[in-house]
């Protein structure tokens, strides 16, 4: 209806005439927006000269063009108006038949009514005729407003027919002006592209004339930049001249500042030599004090072992009375702790008493000097500040604890809210974001309110000032509440804990304030600059809350300070500002939030401050410059983009350049190899310098960062030490090659390499030539900026050429980034790029295209004709036929293949009908050239077919409760795999797998699973749709019949467990009668395929058992009435067949009765010998034998009663089949079958009568076994748990395991891990019959790890799985000394010193340890065997015993030698240094040993001796670290004492001087001088050591810091030499230079110091 009512406005709307909205959208119209641009163009272009007539046709033309807009939209709006109208009358009709339908209906019911009141009347069923006589009156009633409808419809039908019968008149109105509107345009469009072409010409014309205008100003260019250049120059010239006089100036200023520098080292002497006899006076005291607390602790020591003692003799003395010793003592030590708590309270009380005591009296005092002073005047309505504090905290105590106030407190006048400071309380609350005034009155003094945290009511935090006369005297009677109330009020307000908010019964939860910005974030910052942001933080609660600055981060208070003024109470939605001030110091990024503190809890803002960083990248990372002609030259361009905020230098380079080549191990061993041969070395070096290239390039980011690291630690920006992944390479700047990795760079120069290493570095400049950089190769990239890089391409010779290019980078921390570049030259000048297309496989009857492109080289245009074979031409395709192909240009040509079926026959000799292959030759036919251009396409042509087999298929009868399998075959006969997919299926049909879909691989045969699964009764005939990924639809046709029945099951299939023999196993289902009622329309009732229903009433069952079958159903015959289910119990009792029991028993009866009873007699004594060790399992059998036997004893009889067969002699033959019995596995299929009526109507044994189409069917699986061995020991456990075992020790276990079978076994065991810590000690080869016996299992852990294993003992009935577990724990112990070396320092000879570390047992484990020396060990008569150390090069000394005493004794010793470590204790090891001779070289290796075994630590120990007690560290080697094996006597050592009165020492100190342009730092060494501490009588006074010849030295660039000096005993002094290159220094002369060094101390020794300086220019 409502349809109807809302045409009539359309109808309107067709017959008004168009409106301005109407145009103004035609304006608008896609097609006319395309169109605007070129009349715009035209208008310019013709701006200057036009005519009015011209633009009266302009005009025009745009007025048709918006006509013909206008009638395409009409168009469109009818079209669309057109498909409504019809669907719409589609509807109405619809409407129309149903109605009619529904009015027929009625009618007949009506008839029927009116027959049966009339069938009721003439019976006198009053009651009935008035039901009818309603009935009839309804149904009229509905028939009148279904005629009613029917009026109704049929109007707006008629209405809708005759709005689209005026909609196709307007349609067709409208196309006669469309076509005569579209020719105008086409007209029109042509005038456009003459004026376009003229237009183009113009703006050529315009384009040469800039192109001269730009040729002038570059020339203009170059001439400035040779002028800016001689500016430059002469700059330069003046820069140097004023750099030398600069560098006068400086000298005098370093002069003068060295001087300074020595006064203040002086100072900085003496004030560190007071501070060491500070120190050393501390460490006297430290020492006694020490020794005064040992006495204390060993006095504390003793009471308790006194009280220990006197704790036993009591326990001893209890005991002895026979009583509770330990009752007594725990009850002696509570009542001490009693005592002890009871002392302590009272003490607390005491204090507290005198506490309150001191308060009241204070109050008492201050209140009577309250009452002298005059009481100031006031008025009566002006609240105290007393009262207006008390009021806040009350309310702040309220809010709190979630109370509403029942009115808005407000003590505060207007003013004092006014007043830019907060109350004090305020200020008390946010004291980190507020700052005080120190100027305002402490007005809290004069109360007796103290905070609970001291300090927080200082004057700092009082800043409002209030002046004594606005303050009222505090009342007498409330001094103790108003105290406890301001105490619980302030410890809730500092406390910060998170209060409640509920408004409107809403509680409020999240951030309570929003933060804009989210993230407050500093970027690219720079240090010493000062950045600000505001940030707004808006209340989001449900009402008034506050605000509090608690603070940032700790680690950004240094860099970050808040400016927040707090807003006090801030209702919903408002907001308040904090300013954020950063200030870098460092340059890093930083990372924290700022925190506040709300009444509902805490929040913060996060914070970031970023650095400027580089971030750098190419637009592309290969550059393809194609074909081009030799001697042409092409350029591209690379961009490198910044998009950090910090700029840096760049480099572009060859990535094959000399400094970054890497060549292989082979190519370096030929170049020393190989000297004259010249050819042969560039034959082997060829391949493998193109390998190498290829992996140094691809390895070359990998290396970056190793590179990097090298060079930050040698201090060079062109370090020739790289560290590589295998080898060091080392890099020569003369060469400009990388060298051999374990060559020094003098090896390079040598003759034998020189051949080698020139045809190395000659590759890279052949490829160098053909591919070039353009004017920008370095530069600097500043931040959010980007550089074009040109690449020049120069083809020499034909031939494919590549190459890769670096970009490196000034800053460290940007990665090197590589770029290739690839090009082929050819002198051809019409070619393709594929001589070959190849389309692959091809379907018949499928379109393929593809695009073959055309270059050209040459420099004119050239007319192109391409031809296909005549064979194929029916076929293939390609278009255009005719072209031209510009200069220097390429041509697309499409090439198009249908390959149809007669292909085979069309193609002849161009198809292979075996293989498929199709080529076809085609031609390219260039104007004025002979030899036309050829290419092949190559095409492998298949079907499409799939195959279905058998075509069609016959499910036959099948219930709604089941479903029926069939398989179907699918064969794929293209060379193609195939997507396939089985669309459209009914919900009762399934194809598995993957649902019916999938892919098949070419001329493959798939078998898929057809399931049929009826919904409900009827016959079935439907088709099943394949479809193939190309839309191609293979058919299928099936047939089947569904049958309802009437009956059905709860479960139809049932699965047992698997049951051992003689045993029952139950499951349980029920038989449903649902059929209730033969009304098919409101539910589906039983039936077979389209048949009649099956009647309503009882309905029988019977289950047909197969015979001799363990399967018992109970009951197997019932009825089950309509809506009612019968209970059905499904029994599974394995056992073996009467029969074959009996046939055993006759055999062994009938060979000898006596021989097989005996056994079974043993057997049973052996069972009640050791009846603990039966098993449940089979005592069960047992009883299960005598059951069946009271049961089955009399069947024997009755079947053979010739032959007497006894219980004994019965159960000894079913004893031997179960034991025999191997377990088994059967499914039996039962049918149900269902006949209507109850099975008590029949008659006798008159079976029912049923149909077979209404059998139900029952599935059932039944696994039957039989035990064999299982384990006793453990409750029966089969997990062996060893728990923790220490590492290298055993620990066993026994298992019992019994055979419960009836016969003999033989045991295997499944193989360990040989390697593994478990082991099976006693392996049982066999377990008689109830036999138990223990298996010893081993588990010696070799790690600390957790173990498991599964041991299978395998028998022929079965396996049984042992699973060990077992946890290793490692022996582990830390050391205390770090980097494993003890050095015992300088000891004089003849004199010992001690040194202690500690090792500390950090597993589980108690660990025997033991102490092993290097030189005491067996091994060490070997060692000394062989060659001497000094007489081995540097590579085979590996010896770590060094020097040794000449006495015999050890040089190192150590207590404890070995001993037992608890798990977590320490244990405290002192070594002991006693050299008997002067000795630099004094070592030894101390080895830890566990368990005797394992080496767990190894100390490597140093020591020096000297004859006196000063000594000089440091130089350059002049001796080798091994002694000769001749001594030296005392005699000789004072006669040599004497002679030599001068000791060597060299310092060589090498000057690096990587850049002229900077001064490098000096050339640095140091000398140590030192004092040992000495045990012999002698003068306590310092050593002293000066060193002369300062003067010549300094003037040589030397500088020698300190000079002379004191060393006291046990200390070293270091003396700094460091040397600068004087101004006439000879670089190509090292300089030397000597000085003399003596000590003082029990003896004078004299040293001279040997200096060697030379300067380097490379690392």
């Amino acid at each position: 209806m409502e349809e109807s009512a809302s045409l009539s406005p359309e109808v309107e709307h067709l017959d008004s005439p168009p409106r301005e909205e109407d145009e103004q959208d035609d304006l608008e119209d896609p097609e006319f927006s395309l169109e605007s641009p070129a009349s715009e163009a035209e208008s310019r272009a013709a701006s200057g000269g036009r005519s009015p007539q011209k633009q009266q046709k302009a005009d025009s033309a745009g007025q048709d063009r918006i006509q013909a807009s206008r009638l395409r939209k009409e168009l469109s709006r009818l079209e669309k108006l057109h498909k409504d109208k019809d669907l719409f009358i589609q509807k109405t009709r619809g409407e129309l038949h149903a109605c009619r339908q529904r009015m027929a209906l009625i009618i007949q019911q009506q008839e029927s009514v009116a027959a049966e009141a009339a069938a009721e009347s003439q019976a006198n069923h009053t009651a009935a005729v008035g039901r009818l006589q309603a009935a009839a009156g309804r149904l009229c009633t509905e028939l009148e407003n279904e005629r009613e409808l029917e009026s109704r419809i049929r109007a707006e039908l008629r209405a809708n027919e005759n709005a689209l019968r005026h909609i196709t008149i307007q349609e067709g109105q409208l196309e006669g002006l469309q076509k005569s509107a579209l020719k105008e345009l086409g007209a029109t469009g042509r005038c456009l592209q003459v004026q376009a072409a003229q237009q183009l010409h113009r703006e050529k014309e315009a384009q040469g004339k800039v192109e001269k205008n730009q040729l002038l100003r570059v020339r203009k260019s170059t001439h400035l930049q040779k002028e800016h250049g001689l500016r430059h120059q002469k700059l330069v010239e003046d820069a140097r001249k004023n750099h030398r006089v600069a560098v006068k100036f400086l000298k005098a200023s370093l002069g003068r500042m060295r001087e300074r520098e020595r006064e203040q080292e002086l100072e900085s002497q003496e004030h560190l030599r007071r501070r060491m006899d500070a120190v050393l006076a501390l460490k006297g005291s430290i020492t006694t004090n020490r020794e005064t607390l040992r006495k204390f602790q060993a006095w504390s020591q003793a009471k308790a072992e006194l009280a220990e003692q006197k704790s036993q003799a009591e326990k001893q003395a209890i005991l002895a009375q026979g009583g509770d010793a330990f009752k007594h003592l725990f009850h002696q030590r509570r009542c001490q702790e009693l005592e002890a708590q009871k002392r302590a309270f009272e003490e607390e009380q005491k204090l507290r008493k005198l506490e309150i005591v001191s308060r009241i009296l204070k109050e008492e005092a201050e209140e009577s000097r309250r009452r002298r002073l005059p009481s100031p005047a006031k008025a009566p309505a002006r609240p105290t500040l007393r009262d207006k504090t008390w009021g806040y905290l009350s309310h702040l105590a309220d809010l709190s604890e979630g109370k509403t106030p029942p009115a808005p407190f407000c003590p505060v006048e207007i003013d004092s809210v006014s007043h830019p400071e907060h109350p004090e309380l305020m200020k008390g609350v946010s004291n980190d974001s507020v700052h005080g005034n120190p100027n305002a009155v402490n007005w809290e003094d004069e109360t007796l309110a103290e905070p609970e945290i001291s300090g927080l009511w200082t004057e700092a935090h009082k800043s409002h000032q209030v002046s004594k006369q606005g303050v009222d005297q505090k009342p007498v009677r409330g001094t103790k509440m108003d105290e406890y109330i301001l105490a619980r009020t302030m410890q809730r307000l500092r406390s910060g804990a998170a209060h409640r908010q509920v408004a409107s019964q809403r509680e409020f939860k999240g951030c309570p304030f929003n933060s804009k910005p989210k993230v407050i974030h500093f970027k690219d910052f720079d240090i010493g600059k000062v950045y600000k942001k505001k940030v707004t933080l808006i209340n989001a609660t449900y009402t008034i809350n506050y605000c509090k600055l608690e603070g940032v981060d700790e680690h950004l208070r240094d860099f970050i300070h808040i400016d927040f003024d707090p807003p006090g109470s801030m209702s919903a939605g408002m907001s308040c500002e904090v300013l954020v001030t950063f200030k870098p110091m460092i340059n890093k990024d930083l990372e924290g939030s700022v925190s506040f503190l709300a009444q509902t809890g805490r929040f913060s803002v996060p914070l970031k401050c970023s650095t400027k960083q580089c971030s750098l990248s190419l637009d592309k990372e290969l550059i393809d410059f194609g074909s081009y002609v030799v001697g042409e030259t092409a350029s591209r361009i690379v961009t490198l983009t910044n998009t950090g905020g910090l700029g840096t230098e760049f480099t572009v380079l060859p990535a094959s350049d000399g400094h970054e080549t890497d060549f292989s191990a082979s190519v370096m061993r030929m170049s020393s190899a190989v000297t004259s041969e010249d050819k042969g070395i560039y034959d082997k070096a060829l391949p493998s310098l193109s390998e190498q290239q290829v992996e140094g390039n691809e390895s070359s980011q990998v290396d970056l960062h190793s590179q990097k690291e090298q060079e930050e630690r040698t201090g060079g920006d062109s370090c020739g030490l790289w560290a590589g992944d295998k080898s060091t390479k080392f890099r020569s700047p003369e060469l400009g090659a990388c060298c051999l990795p374990n060559l020094s760079p003098d090896a390079v120069h040598t003759p034998e390499s020189e051949g080698v290493t020139t045809i190395l570095a000659m590759f890279p400049n052949e490829e160098l030539s053909e591919f070039s950089l353009g004017e920008i190769r370095e530069g600097e990239i500043g931040p959010f900026s980007s550089i074009k890089v040109p690449i020049i391409f120069s083809p020499v010779t034909p031939g494919a050429i590549q190459t890769r290019f670096k970009v490196t980078f000034k800053n460290p921390q940007c990665p090197t980034l590589h770029f290739r570049v690839i090009g082929v030259a050819v002198d051809v000048p019409v070619w393709l790029p594929r001589p070959s297309v190849d389309l692959k496989i091809c379907m018949y009857d499928r379109l393929y295209q593809d695009s073959i492109l055309v270059h050209t080289r040459s420099k004119a245009a050239l007319r192109l004709k391409f031809e296909v074979c005549k064979e194929l031409r029916g076929h293939m395709e390609l278009l255009p036929e005719t072209g031209y192909i510009q200069a220097l240009s390429s041509y697309s040509v499409q090439l198009k293949f249908l390959p149809r079926l007669s292909l085979p026959a069309d193609a002849g000799k161009y198809f292979d009908s075996e293989s498929r292959v199709l080529e076809a030759p085609m031609t390219i036919r260039v104007a004025d050239q002979t030899r036309p251009v050829e290419f092949t396409v190559h095409a492998i042509v298949t079907t499409s077919d799939l195959e279905l087999n058998p075509s069609e298929v016959d499910f036959g009868y099948c219930t709604i409760y089941e479903a029926i399998r069939t398989p179907i075959i699918l064969s794929n006969l293209s060379l193609l795999p195939q997507e396939f997919g089985f669309v459209g299926l009914p919900k009762f049909v399934d194809i598995q797998p993957n649902d019916g879909f999938g892919t098949i691989l070419p001329l493959e045969i798939l078998e898929l699973d057809l399931i049929f699964q009826p919904t409900k009764a009827k016959e079935y005939t439907f088709e099943l749709v394949c479809k193939s990924e190309i839309n191609r639809r293979f058919k299928m046709t099936c047939r089947a019949v569904g049958v309802h029945p009437p009956l059905e099951l709860s479960h139809y299939q049932i699965k047992f467990a698997a049951t051992s023999l003689y045993d029952t196993n139950v499951a349980t289902l029920y038989v449903i009668n649902s059929h209730l009622s033969m009304n098919s329309m409101t539910h589906s009732v039983p039936h077979i395929g389209s048949e009649e229903t099956c009647p309503v009433g009882p309905t029988s069952f019977e289950f047909l058992l197969p015979p001799d079958s363990p399967i018992t159903i109970s009951p197997s015959v019932g009825t089950v009435l309509p809506g009612k289910r019968c209970l059905v119990q499904v029994a599974f009792q394995p056992s073996l067949p009467v029969e074959q029991i009996r046939q055993q028993a006759f055999q062994a009866v009938a060979k000898d009765k006596v021989g097989e009873t005996k056994p079974s007699r043993k057997e049973a004594s052996a069972f009640k010998r050791e009846p603990r060790r039966l098993s449940l399992s089979v005592l069960r059998v047992q009883n299960r034998d005598r059951m069946f036997r009271a049961s089955t004893s009399h069947t024997p009889r009755l079947q053979k009663p010739d032959v007497k067969i006894s219980f004994d002699e019965y159960q000894v033959a079913q004893a031997t089949l179960t034991k025999s019995f191997q377990g088994k596995f059967d499914k039996f299929v039962i049918p149900c079958v269902v006949a209507s009526g109850d099975i008590q109507d029949r008659k006798g044994t008159e079976p029912l009568s049923f149909s077979p189409h209404n059998t139900l069917y029952l599935e059932l699986w039944c696994p039957s076994v039989a035990p064999s061995i299982i384990v006793t020991s453990d409750k029966g456990k089969t997990i062996c748990n060893f728990g923790d075992v220490a590492v290298g020790h055993r620990d066993t276990k026994k298992v019992t395991i019994q055979n419960i079978s009836s016969e003999d076994l033989s045991l295997d065991f499944s193989v360990l891990n040989p390697n593994g810590p478990f082991v099976v000690m006693n392996p049982i080869s066999k377990l008689s019959a109830g036999e138990a016996q223990a298996l010893v299992l081993s588990f010696s852990p070799r790690e600390s790890v957790l173990a498991q294993e599964t041991l299978d003992i395998i028998t022929k009935r079965g396996t049984l799985s042992l699973t060990l577990v077992g946890t290793g724990v490692a022996s582990m112990i830390t050391c205390s000394i770090e980097g494993d070396v003890l050095n015992m320092g300088y000891v004089i000879a003849r004199e010992s010193v001690s040194s202690s570390f500690k090792l500390q047992n950090k597993s589980s484990l108690p660990i025997k340890f033991s102490m092993r020396l290097d030189s005491l060990s067996s091994a060490r008569r070997e060692d000394l065997q062989q060659l001497p150390q000094f007489l081995r090069s540097g590579t085979q000394r590996t010896d770590v015993v060094g020097t040794q005493n000449y006495n015999g004794q050890s040089v190192f010793s150590v207590v404890p030698v070995e001993g037992v470590m608890d798990p977590g204790a320490t244990q405290d090891f002192t070594v002991t240094f006693s050299p008997d001779h002067e000795s630099l070289y004094y070592s030894d290796r101390l080895q830890v040993l566990l368990f005797e075994k394992k080496v767990s630590q190894q100390i490597l120990l140093k020591g020096a001796a000297r004859e006196h007690m000063m000594f000089v560290e440091g130089g350059d080697p002049l001796d080798v670290p091994v002694e000769s094996l001749t001594a030296i006597a005392a005699w000789d050592l004072e006669r040599r004492e004497e002679a030599e009165e001068l000791k060597p020492i060299l310092v060589t100190l090498d000057y690096v001087q990587l850049d002229t342009d900077t001064q490098a730092p000096p050339a640095t060494r140091e000398l140590q001088v030192g004092c040992i501490r000495s045990t012999q009588l002698s003068p306590k006074k310092p050593a002293e050591f000066s060193l002369d010849s300062i003067a010549s030295l300094q003037h040589k660039g030397f500088t020698i810091e300190p000079s002379r000096g004191l060393v006291d005993r046990g200390q070293t002094k270091t003396i700094s030499i460091s040397w600068m290159p004087p101004a006439d220094f000879d670089p190509d002369q090292p300089l030397m230079a000597s000085a003399l060094l003596q000590l003082k101390g029990d003896v004078k020794e004299t040293y001279k110091v040997f200096f060697v300086a030379q300067v380097l220019t490379g690392p």
